[in-house]
């Protein structure tokens, strides 16, 4: 059993497991570096597995329907941008508000289109990718071999996010919004317009991560499928502090376990133990780490800029 929990298909499953995660852990990053918490990603993961359901399953085109998730998950975050920039609600209260609200709207829009109580017909995913060379080495080729195209997508919108963030002036304006949204207004950046900016990519990472799970993982848009998958992100978030190599590595962390999870299951532990370790592992890393990282300082604090 030992060598079947770390073999190379339990290593390209925690891959997967974490693929979604990282989609929305990135999302936080933006957000909560431009000082706006954006709790609300799980269920903007939530409306983007349910709204790449539905347009694969009218347009039968996943890349379309992944697309329009992000969008759909880029309007609910707006929502939480509206209410949280300019009437200054407390963000913690807005994110609680839209993730009922996606819940709820979900599951009433899913029986309504899909005639069906719990769960979608059968959909169509991606097309799988193999990186040519390396998924022809022995082994650890596995790794590389009928990938899901939004992994490698995935790994270069970290990549890419990291350069953004802390190597463009961008990055920079970003960044100092979050810190000193006083001191970055008096230096001529828009506050209002860089949070909006940052909040608008959270949403579309997250309706991006919610289409991985239901085009990609279930292959079925299932009502509430999210199970606290948002939150994880969120504690992946500042695991990784607030950095997109940080929460990446977080959230392969939570991947693992979940992969462990599944590897576990029929080895005659009880199966509520072992669908409690991914949380079990949230809480301890959230435990022994929150208090040690330190988020940006304006992080979750409205801004109301000042009258000359």
């Amino acid at each position: 059993m030992i060598s079947a929990l770390f073999s190379w298909e339990t290593i390209a499953s925690a891959i997967r497991m974490a693929t979604p995660l990282a989609f929305a852990s990135l999302g936080g990053v933006y957000s909560e570096r431009s000082g706006v918490v954006n709790i609300a990603l799980e269920g903007i993961m939530l409306v983007g597995a349910f709204f790449a359901a539905v347009f694969v399953y009218f347009f039968k085109n996943p890349w379309f329907a992944i697309f329009m998730a992000g969008i759909f998950g880029t309007f609910l975050s707006l929502i939480h941008a509206i209410v949280s920039i300019n009437f200054k609600v407390n963000q913690i209260v807005s994110g609680v508000a839209l993730n009922m609200l996606a819940t709820g709207g979900t599951t009433f829009l899913s029986r309504l289109i899909f005639k069906a109580a719990g769960s979608s017909p059968h959909l169509e995913g991606l097309a799988p990718w193999s990186i040519p060379g390396l998924s022809s080495i022995p082994g650890i080729g596995k790794l590389f071999l009928n990938l899901s195209p939004l992994i490698i997508i995935m790994f270069f919108t970290v990549i890419f996010s990291h350069f953004i963030l802390f190597k463009t002036v961008f990055g920079l304006r970003l960044r100092s919004v979050g810190e000193n949204p006083h001191a970055a207004d008096t230096l001529g950046i828009n506050v209002y317009l860089y949070r909006y900016i940052a909040v608008l990519i959270s949403g579309f990472l997250g309706g991006v991560g919610g289409a991985f799970l239901s085009l990609e993982h279930a292959r079925v848009f299932v009502e509430t499928m999210t199970v606290g998958r948002g939150f994880i992100a969120l504690a992946a978030m500042i695991f990784g502090k607030w950095t997109p190599f940080g929460s990446l590595g977080a959230c392969l962390l939570f991947g693992l376990a979940e992969a462990i999870r599944m590897r576990l299951e029929g080895v005659g532990i009880p199966t509520q133990f072992i669908q409690m370790i991914p949380y079990i592992l949230t809480m301890l890393i959230l435990a022994g780490v929150v208090g040690k990282a330190t988020a940006p300082a304006a992080d979750g604090i409205p801004y109301e800029k000042e009258e000359l």
